[in-house]
């Protein structure tokens, strides 16, 4: 068998050490389905000239503006551009944001081109203001490009995709930072195992998950990377959420008995990542990654709308000096009777991300409001959400995240009923710390005849799990939330003059 055609940007020793070149194949199918099939499982992944012609195929085949630079642009503009400097000293355009150009195999060539096409890029699309994914990208694809020019015409047409239902690559820092926060949403519901390691471990976990995209797009070896691209290709960027969940579950599953020190712990999972063959393959970290029942793609597109108005009505649009998006409790402005800034810390790191953002406000308060039901309901309705804190006379601390004002109670008429929606979850800090959560009610037609009793019921870590089909709105993205039908009731608090009731489940 002859060896492969490596292009002139590549190492040949690299590479054939990191992806061993199992001679071509050919690729006949045109279907989307078979080609989802086909890229999870690595069908052209071990043969260089097939995953070129793949990626040129693909990327061909997405949606773009009327006007993309192609590679006749590029062989137009790149002498002006690059002038006479060495491609070694070129700087890298500012919306890469300083990130570090990954080599993967590429040679010194490669490493210079790949500046090249990056500052060809930054002409061309004046609108991309924040994308530290581009370097990773551009890399990966110059191995598997004839010239430059292929490359760059192949990056350009990732940026100008106009299809509104396919995201491709974050290219602002509004994007990118409801992204980051999207991703810390998945983690809270996906991986709580290991968030509940990351709040132990880490002052500010938000900042942690604020790192997701770094680990997929610079430190996962090629070979990795590589796999990850082939299905983002196909399947678009949800693919990102699940490898960066998968990575984060055996980042988890190998580090949880060892000590981490508070100040690396961003460090640790970059240099898990890097060194991610000692532990997973590529094809078991795919397995992972595919295995998590994700949100549908409409769902993460509107949690992900949710986040960016949060960012736009906190007024953090684009990136500045000191500019520290995710806001920790600040101990200063902060008074409890029942818990501290630590245990604040900790509830406001399991709160949804959009609202992680805002500073807790004390709105009731037994000892300077009384006991009255009444007049918790007056101090908190027009608030939205809230967090519900108890202390009981053994000294054990409960609570619970409420998303929904208390006022929709009074849409039943004085009559205990159901309200609020999938984001709501109870906990406990004392004696030990414990958040129960998505606890649905499976038969919310049973609690519409008959009077329910006045108690509540204590949080359960199990959880009943709806029947909806896949293309149904889970309770979590309520119609109060997003102003879209949802068919199935979201029914986790209920209110009355005597009583309070938060995560009530029906029986079969």
């Amino acid at each position: 068998m002859h060896p492969p055609a490596y292009n002139c940007f590549v190492d040949r020793d690299k590479m054939d050490s990191a992806i061993p070149d199992l001679g071509p194949k050919e690729l006949s199918c045109t279907e989307l389905q078979e080609l989802k099939q086909l890229a999870r499982q690595g069908y052209w992944a071990r043969s260089y000239a097939l995953r070129g012609q793949v990626y040129q195929r693909l990327i061909r085949d997405i949606p773009c503006r009327t006007v993309t630079p192609d590679a006749s642009v590029y062989r137009d503009i790149v002498g002006k551009i690059v002038g006479k400097h060495s491609s070694a000293s070129l700087p890298l355009p500012e919306f890469v944001d300083n990130t570090q150009v990954p080599s993967y195999c590429l040679n010194s060539k490669g490493e210079g081109a790949v500046r090249k096409i990056l500052l060809c890029i930054s002409n061309q699309f004046p609108d991309v203001s924040f994308c530290p994914a581009l370097p990773a990208v551009v890399a990966l694809l110059l191995h598997y490009s004839a010239d430059e020019a292929e490359c760059f015409e192949k990056a350009c047409r990732i940026l100008a995709c106009n299809d509104s239902s396919r995201k491709l690559v974050d290219q602002s820092f509004l994007a990118f930072e409801s992204s980051c926060m999207t991703f810390g949403d998945l983690v809270n519901k996906y991986c709580q195992a290991a968030h509940k390691l990351m709040v132990a471990v880490s002052e500010d976990v938000l900042q942690v998950y604020a790192d997701w995209q770094r680990w997929l797009f610079g430190e996962l070896p090629l070979s990795y990377f590589a796999r990850v691209f082939d299905v983002f290709l196909v399947e678009g960027y949800k693919v990102l959420y699940r490898v960066a969940l998968a990575i984060l579950k055996f980042f988890h599953k190998v580090r949880a008995g060892q000590p981490l020190e508070s100040d690396n712990v961003k460090q640790d999972i970059r240099a898990f990542v890097r060194d991610i063959a000692k532990t997973v393959s590529p094809e078991k970290l795919l397995e992972k990654a595919f295995a998590i029942r994700l949100f549908s793609r409409k769902e993460i597109q509107l949690l992900q709308m949710a986040n960016e108005k949060a960012l736009k009505q906190k007024g953090i649009t684009v990136k500045q000096k000191r500019q520290f998006v995710h806001l920790a409790v600040h101990a200063d402005n902060f008074h409890s009777e029942i818990v501290g800034v630590k245990e604040m810390r900790d509830i406001w790191s399991w709160v949804p991300e959009r609202f992680a953002l805002c500073q807790p406000l004390l709105l009731f308060s037994s000892l300077q409001h009384g006991y009255s039901l009444t007049r918790f309901y007056f101090q908190c309705e027009g608030r939205e959400p809230t967090v519900l804190l108890i202390k009981t006379t053994q000294k054990e601390v409960c609570g619970a995240y409420l998303s929904t004002d208390w006022s929709e109670r009074n849409k039943f008429g004085g009559k205990l009923g159901f309200f609020g929606t999938g984001e709501c979850f109870v906990f406990r800090l004392q004696p030990e710390v414990q958040r129960y959560e998505w606890v649905v009610i499976k038969h919310p037609e049973l609690t519409k005849p008959a009077p329910l009793e006045p108690t509540t019921v204590p949080p359960s870590p199990s959880h009943s799990v709806s029947s909806e089909p896949a293309d149904r709105l889970s309770p979590f993205l309520a119609t109060r939330h997003f102003n879209l039908p949802s068919k199935t009731e979201s029914l986790f608090m209920a209110g009355g003059s005597d009583c309070l009731i938060i995560g009530h489940v029906a029986g079969d």
